[in-house]
């Protein structure tokens, strides 16, 4: 046998013990839509904490963040109370971090900046699969009879008095969304405008990215979008902040109604960590609290799952995705 042939069936044999590896290592480590890094053993679509306790997070302090806004500082101080009961559980100080879009609010969790977040409904799936982001609470309103109502709609708004009162009356004219992360700012009134009328986003009317619901309400109030795909619950809550009035705005559509922000913390927090996170969404009162004058629809926050509660949001995601 010469050395050549010895060399090349050396090659093909750790070639083939490479692969056979690969594939054990595949067949060990599923991960379903989540990002090559993570592994969900568990089958629940969500990153599986490390085995190995080092690499559990162990922050000296925790940073939390609301979904971003164009006045960050309302949240800031609307979550004061809430930072400081987690405080308070977690024995950390809590920090605010004000985050300018959604794409900078995943990026931070995934380099491990962010602990602790409320990701708008939209961005959940892509917070879950590339940043690790473990949903575990959502807001509600406890009816006080062992029933919870929750979620928001979609909502097409144009200026009072527009000559776009209908879905068809969109085709060529201008829709803002939010973010293609956004649920109800992008994903949903994409998938439903071509589900409904064949019409693609810069194809069959223009569009305009605003950064958040907010920006795209008062875009609309100031004229300065024809129309725009928002969040109900955005809305009503700058009507009830006197930002705008609901009487600045027609509604050409409302969806059903949707999951809203799912809150959480990061996928490789240490577990005694994550384990008293999850108790202080579930477990803070809300009563008198800032956040319970900021949020007057709701009262509490409730446990969700991922795989259930977002099932929906993922099959228009996966719909909007097909227009790309």
């Amino acid at each position: 046998m010469t050395r050549r042939t010895l060399f090349t069936r050396l090659f093909v044999a750790l070639l083939t013990l490479g692969l056979l590896s690969l594939a054990v290592a595949q067949e060990d480590c599923p991960r379903g839509d989540l990002d090559p890094r993570f592994c969900d053993r568990d089958g629940d679509m969500l990153a599986d904490p490390p085995t190995d306790p080092a690499e559990w997070l162990e922050p000296s302090v925790l940073v939390f963040t609301y979904a971003p806004t164009e006045d960050p500082a309302v949240y800031q101080g609307a979550f004061g109370e809430f930072m400081d009961y987690l405080s308070e559980m977690t024995g950390l100080e809590v920090l605010y971090f004000p985050v300018r879009s959604y794409a900078a609010q995943i990026e931070a969790m995934r380099a491990g900046r962010l602990h602790v977040a409320g990701f708008s409904a939209g961005s959940v799936e892509e917070g879950v699969n590339m940043a690790g982001f473990h949903p575990v609470a959502m807001m509600a309103m406890d009816e006080g009879d062992g029933t919870y109502t929750f979620g928001y709609e979609m909502e097409i708004i144009v200026p009072k008095g527009s000559d776009i009162q209908s879905l068809e009356d969109l085709a060529g004219r201008q829709l803002a969304f939010v973010s293609p992360t956004s649920n109800s700012g992008f994903k949903a009134p994409s998938a439903l405008l071509y589900a409904e009328l064949g019409l693609k986003p810069d194809e069959g009317y223009e569009t305009a990215f605003s950064g958040g619901h907010d920006n795209s309400i008062l875009g609309v109030a100031n004229g300065d979008y024809e129309a725009a795909a928002i969040a109900s619950s955005v809305l009503r809550r700058m009507a009830n902040r006197d930002v705008v009035s609901l009487d600045d705005f027609d509604f050409v559509y409302t969806s059903q109604t949707f999951p809203s922000t799912g809150y959480g913390y990061v996928y490789n927090l240490h577990p005694d960590l994550a384990a008293n996170v999850r108790e202080a969404f579930l477990t803070f009162d809300w009563t008198g609290t800032a956040l319970d004058a900021e949020f007057d629809d709701v009262n509490t926050f409730i446990e969700i799952s991922y795989e259930r509660d977002w099932e929906v949001l993922r099959t228009i995601a996966a719909a909007s995705a097909e227009l790309e």
